[in-house]
């Protein structure tokens, strides 16, 4: 039996390989997926049950079970499952364009720039009041412009003859540092001085989600991940190096400046609405490799369900396993993540 199915468009003008095996692990992972979302928001203090869940998101449910599912926990899964996405697929670009299995965007400090960046916009369009002078539709924007002007300090304080994987993570950690102490300052500077609210917004956390932020995030992770899927095959072409790329007739220093900028798009949308879940971006992608191989076309789709799944998991983990108290997204994804972001840095280190 083949392995593979060519899908051709267009006479031939579009085509690609459909691998058995990946299709068979995404329609998986898409079932996981969904059964993890209604898991989410059906629990909670007052638990629903599946059966009532699915009523509800078709519309027949009862009017008590519509108002806790549609109004409070529906917005906060589908924002934790776009954050996951998001995060997961700019770190699977990340780690292909730098050729670092290290590279996530909270370790080398892309998500602190975003940080730094949402809450300046915060602090600059604040009113008294501490409500926005501004639409919270241009937070992403803002978000966008930090993390890509911190991606390309990284990058471009990295690069000596070639960008070395540990120092391009020893830069990246320092960023981070140097971004985690702006936003500090500017949290205390700020008009918008709730600490307590902000540094949880900092580690990380979906609690505050809103239908509105879903009607801003849902376009803008969607269509960048869709850009992703696109440019995929480039991704694999930037892993053989610059030299056997550039042999295959591929414009090395134009792709790899859209995919960076396509990277840092998915992490500003996802870190103007979560604030800075770590890790995500680390383990999904390793996870698909795993499962899937690292060809970018499987492992890009593959990731963002991961991604999704975590997400989903450690925001459920937070707000029903100390309840009533709620615990941010972040720090489950974070007490994984740094433990396994050592495991690979010292595996690193032997090779």
């Amino acid at each position: 039996m083949k392995k593979y199915k060519s899908i051709r468009f267009f006479n031939d003008r579009v085509s690609f390989l459909l691998n058995y095996q990946s299709m068979f692990v995404f329609i998986s992972l898409l079932a996981v997926t969904m059964a993890v979302f209604i898991m989410s928001i059906g629990l909670g203090e007052l638990k629903i049950n599946p059966l009532r869940v699915l009523q509800v998101i078709f519309g027949i449910g009862s009017d008590r079970d519509r108002l806790i599912i549609q109004s409070f926990r529906m917005p906060r899964s589908i924002i934790a499952l776009l954050v996951g996405m998001g995060l997961a697929v700019a770190g699977g670009i990340l780690q292909g364009i730098i050729r670092n299995p290290l590279a996530s965007p909270d370790i080398i400090g892309i998500t602190g720039g975003a940080a730094v960046a949402v809450v300046c916009f915060l602090a600059i369009f604040s009113d008294a009041t501490h409500s926005l002078t501004v639409s919270i539709k241009w937070m992403p924007v803002a978000a966008f412009i930090g993390a890509t002007l911190t991606a390309y300090l990284v990058y471009f304080l990295s690069w000596k003859k070639g960008v070395s994987p540990i120092r391009l993570v020893l830069i990246g950690i320092g960023i981070a540092t140097l971004m985690k102490s702006l936003t500090t300052l500017m949290i205390t500077l700020g008009p918008i001085y709730h600490a307590t609210q902000v540094n949880i917004w900092i580690t990380g956390s979906v609690s505050a989600a809103t239908w509105e932020n879903v009607s801003i995030l849902a376009p803008w992770i969607s269509l960048f991940i869709i850009i992703a899927m696109v440019y995929a095959r480039n991704i694999n072409l930037q892993e053989l190096g610059d030299d056997v790329a550039t042999g295959l007739g591929g414009n090395v220093q134009r792709q790899r400046f859209t995919l960076l900028t396509i990277s840092t798009a998915l992490i500003g949308g996802s870190v103007a609405f979560s604030g800075g879940i770590s890790f995500i971006g680390l383990m999904a992608p390793h996870m698909a490799r795993r499962l899937v191989g690292s060809s970018y076309g499987a492992l890009l789709p593959i990731s963002a369900l991961l991604g999704g799944i975590l997400v989903m998991l450690a925001d459920l983990f937070g707000r029903t396993f100390f309840s009533p108290l709620e615990i941010p997204a972040g720090v489950f994804t974070a007490s994984i993540g740094a433990p396994y972001f050592i495991y690979l840095l010292v595996k690193s280190r032997k090779k």
